[in-house]
């Protein structure tokens, strides 16, 4: 891997850091600016919603786990560099507890495009979350 492929590798792995942390963190305009205006988010196939654009993907996203306690992390990621399109595969774990008591813990993929903007800016244009596993007990 050349410098320039490992500097835009590290950008992208550094984007999705802060995704997790600001997801976590209810920092929800820093979290909106992680992603291109025509984002989609699609948790379909974990039993969520297709969202598309940024501004209404994080209102729905903010209104589902808001009140909740949430911890998100991801590993190993497999990130492709093409240009300025990247694509990358991370598994990850989630774990969120909703002030009712009810308790998700879950494992999967999120399978991403990111797109480089005019600024030299890395962003997310598309996420898609799968599930290998999750349990969910009631409050």
């Amino acid at each position: 891997m050349t410098a320039p492929d490992f500097a835009d590798w590290l950008a992208i792995h550094n984007l999705k850091a802060r995704y997790c942390r600001l997801l976590d963190t209810k920092d929800w305009a820093g979290w909106q600016a992680l992603f291109t205006e025509d984002v989609v988010l699609d948790t379909s196939a974990a039993g969520g919603a297709r969202l598309e654009g940024a501004a209404a993907a994080v209102a729905a996203v903010r209104g589902s786990i808001d009140a909740a306690i949430t911890t998100h992390h991801v590993h190993t990621p497999e990130i492709t560099v093409d240009g300025d399109e990247a694509s990358a595969i991370w598994a990850m774990q989630d774990r969120n507890i909703w002030p009712n008591g009810r308790k998700l813990l879950g494992f999967g993929h999120y399978h991403e495009r990111y797109r480089r903007g005019p600024d030299g800016t890395w962003r997310i244009a598309e996420s898609r979350l799968t599930r290998i596993n999750h349990e969910i007990s009631e409050g």
